[in-house]
């Protein structure tokens, strides 16, 4: 219970802070967005309506079809930061801050809508929309939810191009990078893991050193060279990116003909990691 009540707050926080991006850099600059906020945008410069009001018809229509795509728990987290992104929308429109620096707007206005959807995606929810396709690509494709956002933005924010401009296009394109780049951090977090497979011909000195000096489990698997047919242990751990330079110089003492192959790691789960049930 407590963690759901958490992670409605993350949700509330993530709403107000996305609402604030576009009222505060993006509408006051001409600048464009991506996804359906995106056209909520434009239709908005072209017709004059309300941003909050059109986003919560457009974003329940979509979770409408989409939802099977969706988990239950994900489902009720997107249907509350869908209302509470369009109260918000409604009551900041208002809201405004002094500053003429349209790059530095921009530059913000990615921050605030980065931050904001990253905590809304990271409690497990969605803002509906191009979220939704970001997902089921995420599912099927292997896409980064973060990376299937911005190329879905992207479509959008170039069709916004007979409105508002090849500068303000340019600048919207900056503003979704950097929203992608914060995004992304504020998901996968400050620490990303390691993930490195080791063949060596001294693999339980490897190891049990591995165990004794950096105090990381190894999962050994068991194969063989396709030429020579010999028989070889692999070794396979997961370490943080600030234990690889001392993971290197234990393989380097052991055996300078090691292969060691290195590789990102977007979340891990376990003893000594994250607690799947928390996440």
């Amino acid at each position: 219970m407590k963690k759901i009540v958490v992670d409605i707050l993350f949700i509330l926080l993530g709403s107000f802070l996305f609402a604030l991006a576009i009222n505060l850099f993006v509408i006051p600059n001409e600048l464009g967005e991506g996804g359906v906020t995106g056209i909520t945008i434009i239709l908005y410069y072209l017709f004059q309506w309300s941003p909050g009001l059109v986003s919560l018809i457009m974003n329940a229509m979509l979770l409408i079809v989409g939802y099977k795509y969706l988990s239950k728990t994900t489902t009720i987290y997107t249907v509350i930061a869908v209302i509470f992104h369009s109260l918000f929308l409604h009551l900041t429109e208002n809201w405004s801050i002094a500053s003429d620096e349209i790059v530095v707007n921009a530059i913000f206005g990615g921050v605030f809508a980065g931050v904001g959807i990253g905590l809304i995606i990271r409690v497990g929810g969605t803002t509906a929309g191009t979220t939704i396709l970001a997902r089921i690509t995420n599912k099927y494709l292997g896409w980064s939810i973060s990376y299937g956002l911005l190329f879905f933005d992207l479509i959008v924010a170039l069709s916004s191009y007979f409105i508002i401009g090849a500068e303000g296009l340019m600048l919207t394109i900056m503003m979704l990078y950097i929203g992608t780049k914060v995004m992304e951090f504020i998901i996968e977090g400050l620490n990303p893991k390691k993930a490195v497979t080791i063949i060596s011909e001294q693999p339980d000195e490897i190891a049990q050193q591995v165990n004794v000096l950096m105090d990381r489990g190894v999962t050994v698997f068991s194969g063989h060279g396709y030429y020579t047919k010999a028989s070889k242990d692999i070794l396979y751990i997961v370490i943080s990116k600030q234990e690889v330079v001392k993971l290197k110089k234990i393989v380097k003492a052991t055996d300078k003909h090691a292969f060691i192959a290195i590789h990102d790691v977007r979340d891990v789960f376990g003893e000594g990691f994250l607690d799947i049930s928390k996440s």
